[in-house]
């Protein structure tokens, strides 16, 4: 898996005076492996859910590759754009199989909330990279971009074994980008502004993606 450079931002762990997560364990320790005895010790107040507390971070990502779907989220990068944060995030909830940067390496994680740390990430220099990499993987390439001829995401099929990529805020997709779907979805929009936040057009098309494919009963 490739790395990814990233600028600081917030730490895994929280203030105890918040209240967030939990203490120390109480009574005789766990054997489990995934257990962490600092946690155990110390208490956990990460940002994760109550079914993975105390867990070693390793364990977390171990067990979430058994529960990720099949869509992979990309992002072009080549301005710097500040939504990558948000759309780690988002697909991190969602259990986004991995999620793509093209561009620019370096993007600021703070909005990512620490999910970076349980969620994979692949860096591509340029598109061709990405389209390598879904070509390799059997992975279709869905961009999202209101142009003309883009089929509306309320009514599209998405593809199960996809890869959902994004264009930058303003700019939006290069013509490489474009170029290289095999689908080109627009979100329905009704207002006077032209486009839409690109973190909050992330996470529409994710949730379409869950709505279509996903098993609600696997729902934390």
């Amino acid at each position: 898996m490739a790395g990814v450079t990233e600028t600081p931002g917030p730490t895994e762990w929280s203030t105890t005076d918040s209240g967030v997560g939990v203490g120390p364990w109480e009574g005789p320790w766990p054997t489990d492996e995934r257990y962490d005895p600092e946690l155990l010790e110390h208490g956990d107040r990460r940002n994760v859910v109550d079914a993975y507390r105390y867990w070693r971070r390793e364990a977390i990502v171990a067990d979430m590759d058994t529960r990720r779907y099949p869509f992979h989220v990309a992002i072009e990068n080549f301005q710097h754009d500040h939504n990558i944060g948000t759309v780690v995030r988002t697909a991190n909830s969602f259990a986004a199989a991995a999620v793509h940067i093209v561009g620019r390496r370096r993007w600021n994680r703070r909005g990512a909330m620490v999910t970076d740390r349980y969620q994979h990430l692949h860096h591509h220099p340029e598109v061709s990279g990405l389209v390598e990499y879904a070509t390799a993987h059997g992975l279709a390439v869905v961009a999202v971009d209101n142009r003309p001829g883009a089929v509306p995401v309320e009514t599209a099929d998405l593809p199960r074994d996809c890869v959902l990529l994004f264009g930058q805020e303003g700019p939006g997709l290069s013509p490489d980008a474009q170029a290289a779907a095999s689908l080109v979805v627009s979100i329905a929009q009704f207002g006077t502004t032209r486009s839409i936040n690109a973190g909050v057009a992330a996470g529409i098309v994710m949730h379409t993606w869950i709505r279509q494919h996903a098993d609600l009963r696997s729902a934390w």
